[in-house]
C-alpha cells in the first residue's frame, strides 16, 4: 500500500540519460524518458519473441449510466487506461478520453447522466484531479486545482453536489470539500482534518450528513458523521481500548443506521449494522474469512458483498429488509472486485480475473441470476485457456508459523527436469497474493519454463487481523525470516532448481527483495527490486507527508531514537556489502510513495563496490510503470536480465 551514500556519487551515477550505448537496428532503442545504467543492448529478436505477452488488456467497471443499460469502463487501447463507453454486453468499447496519463475512475451524474466526473493522474505522481466530461459535446473541464491529491468522490442523492477529500490545504492533511460539478465556482472547503487517512463514503438519504472514515492503520480506523452544511464532525466509534478496523458501506434507507464491515470482537471483517442512536452493532455475517467488498443498492434495500475464501472470491446478495440472502449463480473460480449497482437496483456490475483470464467486466441480474460478460479483453492472440493454474502450497517458518503461497509451475511435458524459480513478493505491505492473471509474467512460465511462487508472508491481509499485524515495528525481521524459510523449502522440492532462484517484488515487495538480497544472498542467484525501500528511515523521511503517519504505524516511528536505531540496523542500504549477486533496480521519478532516491542510493552503492547492477527509471512514471511503452521496455530488460543471470546451466527443454 505504501516508503547514506555521498550525494556526489549518486549524482554522478544518475547524471546520464542515454540510449543504451550506440545501437543499430538489431537492438531496441529506449525512449528519451528513460534513465538507464548498466543494461546492455537488448536484441530486437527478444522483443519479437516476447511481444505477444505485452498485448493483453484489462477492463474495469467504472459506472452505470443512470438511464440506459450501458457502462463506463476503464481499459487501454494506446499507452494508458482511459474512459471507454460500452452500450451492451460484448459491445464495442468506444474511447472517450485521450490523455498521456491514466484515468483511474469515472462517475455519471446520478440523475441525468448528461455528464460524468472522472479522475486522472499527473505524471504518475498520484496527484489525482477531477474533470467534468460533457456527453453531448465531449468538452472536458478541470474541476480541482491541478496540484493536490483528490479522492473519495461521492454524489449527493439529489445529484446537485459531490463531496470529496483533498490534500489541497497543505499536502499533508486530507480535508473535505463540497462542489456542484456543473459549476466549479461552487467548490468550498467543508471540514479541516488532521492526518492523511481521511476518506468520505456516503451521504445520508436527506443529504444533510456525510459518513466518513479516519484510517490510522489497517488494524485501526474510526467512523465519523459530518454535517454537510457546517462541516462539524461527530465521532461514531469510540477511541481507546482494543484497536478496531471499520470500513464504511453506507446509510440505511431510513438514515437511522449505517452499514459497515468491521473486525470488532472478531478476527475477520464482518458486515454490521450500527444504530446511530445507540452506537451498537448487529452483525449480518459470520464467515471465517474477510468480507472484502460491499455495496448498497441505490435504494439501499440490498447489499452485495464478496468474501475472500482462501484467496478466491464468492459473491453474495442480502435483502436487508428480510434479512435473507438471495440465491446467486456460482461464478468461476477467481477474484471479484469493483461491485457497482445500477439505478434499477437489480443489475450488479463487477470485475473478475483468474489465472486464465485477465480482469474483465461482468454483470449479474440479482433477481434472475443471469450473468453477462461485458468485455472480453485481448490476450495478445495467446490461448489463455491453456495457461498455468497455481496450487496453494504451505511451509513452516522459523517459529513454526505456517505460511502459504501460490505456486505456478510450467508444463512438465514441455520443460522436464528441475525448473528455476521466481519468488515474487507482494507489496502493501498489507496486500495479499491471489490466483490472478499474471500478464507479462506468463512468458516466464510458458516460454522459459520458470516456476513462479507468490508468498503471503506474515503481515499479509486475508488471514485475520492477528496475522496482518505480525510484522509491525520491531517484528519486521520475522517477515524476512519467512522468506528465508521459503528459500530453504524451495531447495528441497524435487521438481524445482533451488540453485536458480530470483527474488523480486514491488513497493514493500521491493523492500523485501532488498532485505533478502542482503541477508540471504547465498540462497539466491539474482534479484529484481521494483520501487522498493532501501532504508525505512530515509523512506519515512521522504515519502509524501500525507502518507507518513499511516506508514509509521506499520514500520515504526523513525523519530523515536530506539526505533530509528532498529530501522537503521535492519536497513538493506546499510548491508549493501553483503550483495554479491546481480541486481536489477527499477524506479519512477515521480513516485510519491517510495521516492526515487531509495533506488538511487542502493544502485550507486552497488556500482561503487563493483556488484553487477542494472538500473532503469522513468521520468514520467510514479509507483510502478503505468504506461505500456515503459512497462514493455522494463519487461524486455527483465527477460534479458533473467537469461543472463538465472537461466545459464538450466536446460530450457
Amino acid at each position: 500500500m505504501i516508503r547514506n551514500l555521498v550525494l556526489p556519487l549518486i549524482a554522478g551515477f544518475l547524471s546520464t540519460s542515454f540510449a543504451i550505448e550506440q545501437q543499430d537496428a538489431s537492438t531496441l532503442t529506449p525512449g528519451e524518458n528513460l534513465l538507464i545504467q548498466g543494461i546492455p543492448p537488448i536484441p530486437r529478436s527478444l522483443m519479437e519473441r516476447a511481444d505477444r505477452y505485452t498485448e493483453f488488456r484489462t477492463a474495469t467497471a467504472f459506472d452505470w449510466h443512470p438511464k440506459g443499460r450501458e457502462m463506463l469502463i476503464g481499459t487501454r487501447f494506446a499507452d494508458t487506461v482511459q474512459v471507454h463507453e460500452i452500450k451492451m454486453p460484448g459491445g464495442a468499447r468506444t474511447q472517450l478520453t485521450f490523455f498521456p496519463d491514466r484515468v483511474s475512475g469515472a462517475s455519471f451524474h446520478p440523475a441525468k447522466g448528461d455528464y460524468f466526473v472522472f479522475s486522472k493522474d499527473i505524471g504518475g505522481g498520484e496527484w489525482f484531479q477531477f474533470y467534468r466530461y460533457e456527453v453531448a459535446t465531449a468538452e472536458v473541464t478541470l474541476l480541482t486545482d491541478g496540484k493536490s491529491r483528490n479522492q473519495s468522490l461521492t454524489w449527493a442523492n439529489r445529484g446537485d453536489r459531490i463531496a470529496y477529500s483533498s490534500t489541497r490545504r497543505n499536502r499533508a492533511d486530507v480535508d473535505f470539500y463540497i462542489m456542484n460539478p456543473a459549476d466549479k465556482a461552487t467548490d468550498k472547503l467543508l471540514t479541516q482534518n488532521q492526518g492523511g487517512g481521511w476518506q468520505l463514503a456516503d451521504w445520508s438519504p436527506d443529504d444533510k450528513t456525510l459518513l466518513a472514515v479516519e484510517e490510522i492503520s489497517i488494524n485501526e480506523s474510526y467512523l465519523w458523521l459530518v454535517n454537510a452544511e457546517t462541516g462539524e464532525k461527530t465521532l461514531l466509534t469510540p477511541k481507546g481500548g482494543a484497536k478496531v478496523a471499520y470500513t464504511p458501506i453506507g446509510f440505511s434507507a431510513e438514515g437511522k443506521e449505517i452499514y459497515v464491515t468491521s473486525d470488532r470482537d472478531n478476527e475477520f471483517q464482518r458486515i454490521a449494522r450500527i444504530n446511530l442512536a445507540t452506537k451498537e452493532p448487529k452483525y449480518l455475517t459470520s464467515y471465517h474469512w474477510d468480507v472484502e467488498d460491499a455495496k448498497l443498492s441505490q435504494d439501499r434495500k440490498l447489499v452485495a458483498y464478496t468474501v475472500n475464501e482462501c484467496g478466491l472470491s464468492t459473491l453474495h446478495v442480502v435483502d436487508l429488509s428480510k434479512g435473507k440472502e438471495l440465491a446467486q449463480p456460482k461464478l468461476p473460480a477467481g477474484v471479484v472486485s469493483g461491485l457497482t449497482w445500477h439505478e434499477n437496483n437489480h443489475d450488479l456490475g463487477f470485475n473478475m480475473t483468474s489465472a486464465r483470464s485477465p480482469l474483465d467486466t461482468y454483470s449479474v441480474d440479482v433477481t434472475t441470476s443471469k450473468v453477462e460478460r461485458w468485455t472480453t479483453s485481448e490476450t495478445g492472440g495467446l490461448n489463455a485457456g491453456t495457461f498455468v493454474e497455481p496450487k496453494l502450497v504451505k511451509w513452516k517458518s522459523f517459529d513454526g508459523l505456517e505460511i502459504s503461497g501460490w505456486l505456478y509451475q510450467p508444463s512438465a511435458a514441455k520443460f522436464p527436469g528441475k525448473r528455476p524459480i521466481i519468488v515474487n513478493i507482494h507489496g502493501g505491505p498489507e496486500a495479499e497474493a491471489r490466483p490472478v492473471y499474471l500478464g507479462r509474467n506468463n512468458y516466464f512460465l510458458n516460454e522459459l519454463g520458470i516456476a513462479i511462487i507468490l508468498p503471503n508472508i506474515r503481515g499479509s491481509a486475508g488471514f485475520g487481523k492477528t496475522y496482518v499485524a505480525m510484522d509491525n515495528g520491531f517484528k519486521r525481521e520475522d517477515s524476512y525470516q519467512d522468506i528465508e524459510a521459503l528459500l530453504k523449502w524451495l531447495k528441497q522440492q524435487p521438481n524445482l532448481d533451488g540453485e536458480k532462484i530470483m527474488v523480486t517484488g514491488g513497493s514493500y515487495g521491493g523492500h523485501m527483495t532488498l532485505a533478502t538480497a542482503t541477508r540471504y544472498n547465498d540462497l539466491i542467484a539474482c534479484s529484481l527490486d521494483v520501487v522498493g525501500m532501501s532504508s525505512l528511515v530515509t523512506f519515512l523521511e521522504h515519502t509524501e507527508p500525507y502518507r507518513r503517519d499511516l506508514r509509521r504505524v506499520e514500520y515504526g516511528d523513525e523519530r523515536d531514537p530506539k526505533m530509528r536505531a532498529f530501522l537503521e540496523q535492519i536497513a538493506p542500504m546499510n548491508h549493501v556489502k553483503e550483495v554479491k549477486k546481480p541486481m536489477f533496480i527499477v524506479a519512477g521519478a515521480n513516485d510519491p510513495r517510495v521516492p526515487k532516491s531509495e533506488a538511487d542510493q542502493m544502485a550507486a552503492a552497488l556500482q561503487q563496490q563493483g556488484t553487477a547492477v542494472w538500473y532503469l527509471a522513468a521520468k514520467d512514471e510514479g509507483h510502478g510503470f503505468a504506461k505500456k511503452k515503459n512497462a514493455d521496455f522494463q519487461f524486455y530488460a527483465t527477460i534479458s536480465f533473467i537469461e543472463k543471470y538465472l537461466l545459464p546451466a538450466t536446460p530450457l527443454h
